[in-house]
């Protein structure tokens, strides 16, 4: 791959997805939650490392799984059907590039949009922590981690989306009712199992596990050094079963999320004959 040709494509598409809307409006509400989130008291004791709301830092989390994947999906899903619905994709497949290097080039471009939007929210919560005095770097940074590789998950859920679809408002709505089922029915989906079924802790953290939402929930919370009882009995078993590798089998997990989503979405695209 040359590149300077990716670099074009990534720019053009960079451009292209900070003129979507939709990306604004997440990432400006974004932004007012992680302003939120630090002005709650990062610094202070009590749920150590994310300060002293106690039962409200769960809540935060939540919040943090309501936007960050709508904010990549969105990105993703309009990223190659836009371009396929108004000729550009065809156009540039006409020309001596491959579709390797023009799914590589939207891929980085759609990942540096991703990128500003979020580190818009976490600047903004990182000057609300300087301006009160400081609070765990570690441990805010960690948070930003795991928020960064589950927006790249949504990011490659949508191109997978947007290597299927046609049409930029079909992709957009597709976007929408996977981002509804991650966040809402998968958590039916797991309370329905779990009353059905009752399975033990492994097998219940095995269903949570397969949710990339519930990945980070987990170690989102783990990185505010919080106890995991707050899960129940699945925190526990999951500290208990994997101790200080937690962590790692977490962040391990999401980063083979985001590389399953890409693989799949660019063998989807490469297997379609006009793009």
């Amino acid at each position: 791959m040359e590149l300077p040709l990716l670099w074009t494509i990534a720019q053009a598409e960079l451009r292209e997805a900070l003129r979507n809307k939709w990306l604004w409006l997440y990432a400006v509400g974004f932004a007012g939650l992680a302003l939120a989130l630090s002005q709650a008291g990062l610094s202070a004791a009590g749920y150590a490392g994310l300060g002293g709301f106690g039962r409200t830092a769960a809540s935060l989390i939540n919040a943090l799984l309501l936007f960050v994947p709508l904010i990549g999906l969105s990105v993703g899903a309009s990223s190659l059907a836009a371009d396929r619905e108004r000729g550009t994709l065809l156009y540039l497949l006409a020309q001596p590039v491959s579709r390797a290097e023009i799914f590589t080039g939207k891929a980085l471009g759609a990942t540096l949009a991703v990128l500003t939007a979020l580190s818009l929210g976490f600047g903004l919560a990182g000057l609300g922590l300087g301006m009160n005095g400081g609070g765990d770097t570690a441990v805010y940074l960690a948070l930003v981690g795991y928020t960064l590789l589950l927006a790249l998950v949504a990011l490659g859920l949508g191109f997978i989306i947007s290597s299927l679809t046609r049409k930029a408002a079909a992709a957009s709505g597709a976007a929408l009712i996977l981002w509804l089922a991650l966040v809402f029915l998968a958590d039916l989906g797991v309370l329905g199992a779990a009353l059905t079924w009752r399975p033990n802790p492994l097998g219940l953290l095995s269903l949570l596990l397969i949710n990339p939402l519930q990945i980070f929930k987990l170690g989102a919370i783990h990185s505010l050094r919080a106890s995991l009882d707050s899960l129940g009995p699945v925190g526990q078993y999951a500290l208990f079963r994997f101790g200080e590798q937690l962590p790692l089998l977490l962040i391990g997990l999401l980063a083979l999320w985001a590389l399953a989503a890409f693989t799949i979405a660019f063998a989807i695209f490469n297997r379609k004959g006009e793009g």
